[in-house]
């Protein structure tokens, strides 16, 4: 990356140019934050928890790939998809009530 004020090369995740001394513009210079909902979260989670989109949504990849292999996979033995809606439900309750208020990457849900 280089500075836009005075063209020097700078590291990718510099935030004021070492150089000159001006802001990089960069996302994190800025304090850019992608925010998700609770709302949005909660109530995937309510009512298609059960298949893990609540966690896709937040950035819990693995959480989410184990429901969606239960609500899939788990159904030949049928118990599976109950589980995973249930977990789902749960999740999403408390998502809502405030119990789980961050995303994978530690940021704050927003209302």
């Amino acid at each position: 990356m280089y500075c836009r004020n005075c063209g020097q090369q700078l590291a990718d995740k510099t935030v004021v140019c070492p150089y000159c001394g001006t802001s990089t513009g960069s996302p994190i210079a800025q304090g850019y934050t992608e925010n998700k909902s609770k709302l949005v979260a909660g109530l995937l989670g309510i009512f298609i928890g059960g298949l893990g989109i609540h966690n896709f949504y937040l950035g819990y990849q693995q959480k989410a790939i184990t429901q969606l292999l239960l609500s899939t996979i788990g159904a030949i033995v049928i118990i599976g998809p109950i589980i995973a809606g249930i977990w789902g439900l749960v999740e999403g309750i408390q998502i809502l009530t405030g119990t789980i208020d961050t995303d994978a990457k530690g940021n704050r849900l927003t209302d």
